[in-house]
């Protein structure tokens, strides 16, 4: 190896500095402060409601069974319950806690939860469910029933 260098008589050095040179520049385009790690954390959600009844007496509860189904995974999240009752008159609630008042926002314990509904009238009702998170998502769920007294 050092016949060919020595035979067109370049030597070693210009050829250790060149390189020196590539490599620090490669190194220094790769290591741009623009390619940050980027974390995401906003996950948007689906909401999934089994079947109700249609139909509603005076003093009947009606059990709706709802399921939050993440697309991604952030342990940060909360999700939150606000309800409207737009016709008729009753009651939401969720297990055994007091009823919840319209449009108060409420926190979720679990993405897996049933709201108690209870008409107190005798005409149709209906009302609207929003479940939200903790960075702004949306999701809205309306209910209608009609009265069979």
């Amino acid at each position: 190896m050092t016949a060919i260098f020595n035979k067109f008589r370049i030597g070693l050095l210009p050829i250790y500095v060149l390189l020196a040179t590539l490599t620090t520049s490669v190194t220094l385009v790769s290591c741009s402060k623009d390619d940050e790690l980027e974390i995401q954390n906003d996950f948007p959600f689906e909401v999934n409601v089994m079947p109700v009844p249609k139909d509603i007496a005076n003093g009947q509860t009606v059990e709706i069974r709802i399921t939050i189904q993440r697309i991604g995974n952030y342990t940060g999240t909360q999700y939150y319950l606000r309800y409207f009752q737009f016709d008729g008159q009753g009651t939401l609630r969720y297990f055994d806690e007091p009823p919840y008042l319209p449009n108060d926002l409420y926190p979720l314990p679990t993405e897996q939860f049933r709201l108690y509904y209870t008409s107190t009238s005798a005409v149709s009702q209906s009302f609207e469910v929003w479940i939200s998170d903790s960075f702004g998502n949306e999701k809205q769920i309306s209910f209608q029933f009609n009265s069979s007294d």
